[in-house]
């Protein structure tokens, strides 16, 4: 797959004999270190959370300048796949519902703000476990005063990331963005999830 923040492959652990995703960040923006650190920033924030609704993250390294980050392989579909074969029921929406929600509790316990929550980040397992993939453009959001002095600012008052349809107003409009950014994007995916349509067209 491939997306604003990199290309995605999968691959074989040949030591430990397992299927692994691999995500690198094209060699283009190696050079752009905005993009370079929230690249690192996904890797952080993922591997800071042991958790079963959010993707592992196994290894984060680079080599001949190119940068990558390796992860659990989500054999299954994701949930834009599943919507477009028609509208979920009550009781399926609810449960993925519940499972993405249990992973933002996790994140945001943690301090970590997704910013992306779309059908395109939640892969559904054929066992019926529902995982959250892709802090690419998560932010870690300061929880104490310490970390107010400490933690980077990594996305600047007026910039605009995440996608469009799925985005909260403040998120739209470029402001500072916390927990509840997280919280209005899931209501979108619930609300896509019981009527196959999105609830702002524009």
């Amino acid at each position: 797959g491939q997306g604003g923040m990199g290309e995605v492959y999968l691959a074989e652990d040949a030591r430990l004999r397992r299927k692994v995703a691999i995500k690198l960040l094209p060699a283009a923006f190696s050079v752009d270190q905005e993009r370079l650190r929230r690249f690192k920033l996904e890797a952080q924030a993922a591997s800071a959370l042991n958790h079963p609704n959010i993707v592992t993250i196994h290894e984060i390294g680079h080599i001949a300048g190119t940068h990558y980050i390796v992860t659990e392989y989500v054999e299954g579909e994701t949930l834009r796949e599943h919507i477009r074969r028609g509208k979920l029921s009550f009781a399926e929406a609810f449960e993925i519902a519940r499972q993405v929600a249990s992973a933002l509790e996790a994140a945001h316990a943690a301090g970590i703000v997704h910013r992306d929550i779309k059908p395109e980040n939640v892969m559904l397992r054929r066992d019926g476990l529902v995982k959250v993939l892709d802090f690419g453009l998560a932010k870690l959001a300061p929880t104490t005063e310490s970390d107010k002095l400490t933690l980077p600012e990594l996305t600047k008052t007026g910039v605009v990331m995440g996608t469009v349809n799925y985005m909260s107003p403040e998120q739209v409009r470029g402001e500072k963005v916390d927990q509840r950014t997280d919280i209005f994007s899931l209501g979108v995916v619930l609300y896509e999830m019981v009527t196959v349509q999105r609830p702002f067209q524009g």
